[in-house]
């Protein structure tokens, strides 16, 4: 970002705000300084030095960094797996935690399963939002029924509401679909201008892997990672940058993993394809010798975590622009008989659920790397957890602090310190996988659309509080 121009010192001599947050080191969408925040009617309405004008209520943020809440466009919150099974957050846990780690916007995912129509599907996990959300959010469509209308008819329809982002697996029973499929599905989005995200796994060689690995009595948490062999994503990421290629749609790669699939979308971008990619805290932070932990269950997720050669090669991704934005991939499932293990304790490894929670610990996490053990900065990392995601996904006026722009604001404190302990989440999950790890710098103080929902490191939040969000093309 450039410089803060002093220009922008906007004198508002009889200005009267709801909240002034004075003193704080502001990053906004035109640079970086020692700035106020005036809000008023849940907006930003002036940034300054200095700012003139009385407020209902002035916070002192003298010493603090005040940042543009997070925006978390990757979770899975109160969502039927493809094997049925319901994760264990309600939109009020699961956006509770989120507030809690800084992040002020979500977006997750409203999951068709075979015969049930799109149209109700949303409606149906809108519903479920509308009663528990803290904080706004929108949602992506996964496909897993193109048939009886739902290509035809409601998903052209729900992307002219705005809902503009579609999720396809190519992966997992129920709910992959087939090249065929997946093309069609491309080719609406094209026309109707819609983003397309894949899970982006080679279905044969997870089958061909898992089926050899059962044969020779390989059943162990720790195999999982062999059944998700690197090639499965790296063929998958190949092909469907081609096929986006083929077809001129924009896609989203999720959860990028691997050196080589970094250097699969490196490529592609080059060529101009119209191709973005995230990765998620687990994979910067966690190699795939957690699977050998106690209680591995609690770390398996798809893809699995790989090597510290693929950590390197994902920074240096993240430092190019390759990968833009780093999300959670919330996917929250308890250590028991509802979650992880619904079937059985001595379940093999392809019957245990897949996925950690992480809305609260990725700001956390991505603060302490990237500021606090100085990796890259604090406007890179603004980018990479606000403003990214929020252009990524059109979501209109979330991801930076500028006037007119919705007042969410994260207060940090950059010297304090936590360490995790075995279950200290603001979720239903009921453990952190980040148990033992130590992080400076963390909010405080959390606003959503002006509402303090975070105050002091105390919870404050309000039920049905958020709003949907329809995504911009």
């Amino acid at each position: 970002m450039p410089e803060f121009n002093q220009s922008f010192e906007t004198a508002m001599n009889t200005s009267r705000f709801d909240l002034l947050i004075r003193g704080g080191t502001a990053v906004t969408a035109t640079g970086t300084g020692l700035l106020d925040i005036g809000i008023s009617g849940g907006r930003i309405a002036a940034i300054g030095a200095n700012l003139a004008g009385t407020a209902t209520r002035e916070i002192d943020a003298t010493g603090r960094l005040v940042l543009p809440g997070g925006v978390d466009t990757h979770c899975h919150i109160e969502q039927v797996s493809g094997a049925g099974l319901l994760n264990a957050d309600t939109f009020e846990t699961a956006t509770r935690s989120a507030a809690f780690g800084g992040t002020t916007t979500v977006v997750s995912f409203a999951a068709q399963h075979p015969g049930h129509r799109m149209r109700q599907v949303v409606a149906d996990y809108a519903a479920l939002a509308r009663k528990g959300a803290v904080i706004d959010h929108a949602f992506h469509m996964i496909v897993s029924d193109t048939g009886d209308g739902n290509l035809s008819e409601d998903i052209p329809r729900l992307i002219d509401e705005g809902h503009r982002s579609i999720k396809i697996f190519t992966t997992y029973d129920k709910v992959r679909q087939d090249d065929k499929s997946i093309l069609d599905i491309l080719a609406v989005a094209r026309r109707e201008g819609a983003l397309v995200c894949f899970h982006a796994e080679n279905d044969g060689l997870i089958r061909h892997m898992t089926e050899k690995l059962l044969a020779a009595g390989e059943t162990a948490p720790k195999y999982h990672a062999l059944s998700h062999p690197r090639e499965a994503e790296i063929e998958a990421i190949d092909r469907m940058c081609r096929f986006a290629e083929f077809t001129g749609a924009r896609i989203m790669i999720f959860h990028v993993s691997t050196r080589e699939g970094a250097e699969i979308v490196r490529q592609a971008r080059a060529r101009g394809v119209r191709v973005e990619a995230e990765t998620c805290p687990h994979y910067l932070f966690m190699t795939v010798d957690v699977l050998e932990r106690e209680a591995p269950a609690r770390f398996m997720c798809s893809p699995p975590q790989r090597t510290p050669d693929d950590q390197d090669a994902l920074w240096e991704a993240i430092a190019d622009g390759t990968i833009q934005l780093v999300t959670s991939d919330h996917a929250p499932y308890r250590m028991d008989a509802t979650g992880k293990f619904a079937h059985g304790p001595d379940a093999p490894f392809n019957r245990i659920a897949n996925g950690m929670p992480g809305l609260e610990t990725r700001l956390p996490l991505m603060f302490n790397a990237m500021l606090s053990e100085g990796r890259m900065g604090l406007e890179a990392f603004v980018e990479l957890t606000s403003a990214a995601p929020a252009r990524a996904f059109g979501l209109p006026g979330k991801g930076q602090i500028a006037e007119g722009f919705d007042a969410d604001i994260a207060i940090w404190d950059p010297e304090r310190t936590l360490t995790y302990g075995a279950d200290d989440l603001k979720d239903n999950v009921g453990y952190n996988p980040y148990e033992g790890t130590t992080v400076r710098g963390l909010p405080v103080w959390v606003f959503s659309r002006g509402r303090a929902i975070v105050r002091e490191r105390e919870l404050a939040p309000t039920p049905g509080g958020g709003k949907w969000l329809a995504m911009s093309a």
